[in-house]
């Protein structure tokens, strides 16, 4: 398995397979072309004999500078339990603490278990917040828009 920097040709083939990794969940919406076009530097794929195992779009904020942040983490589901995206994440911390950030923060669903524990997993804490679910996760309603809550993750980089 190879780690390299996300290219804008690499668009197609991963907004071809994005629905299909999410179980038929329209996630293409999410990630429009901009993002592998313009935050190259800090976004990566990981291809295993040419296959696409997994990718992370992420960047530094532009009026923060101590801050990044993860649009997107997504991993093929016939290569999960591989650590990559461990290895995603491991890169991606690595790129952005070189360009000065000190925190990371990304989001994920309330209902996304895989993705609240995984973040867990390697060393996100939760933020806390107003609500929490019958699962003791702390969300805040509608982040995203009207009924899209979303939990707050952050992984310090110190």
């Amino acid at each position: 398995m190879t780690i390299e920097i996300l290219k804008p040709s690499d668009y197609d083939s991963i907004i071809g397979e994005l629905n299909d990794w999410w179980g038929g969940r329209n996630m293409v919406d999410m990630l429009p072309r901009l993002f592998f076009k313009n935050f190259n530097n800090t976004s990566f794929i990981i291809r295993e004999k040419n296959v696409v195992a997994g990718f992370i779009i992420g960047f530094i904020s532009q009026t923060q500078k101590i801050n990044a942040y993860v649009h997107f983490i997504g991993v093929n589901p016939v290569m999960r339990n591989k650590q990559i995206g461990k290895k995603l994440y491991t890169q991606f911390f690595q790129t952005v603490r070189e360009l000065g950030a000190e925190k990371v923060e990304c989001v994920t669903s309330v209902n996304n278990e895989t993705s609240i524990k995984f973040h867990q997993k390697i060393g996100f804490g939760i933020v806390n917040a107003d609500f929490v679910n019958d699962k003791g996760i702390a969300y805040f309603r509608n982040y995203d828009g009207p009924g899209e809550d979303r939990v707050l993750f952050q992984y310090n980089l110190k």
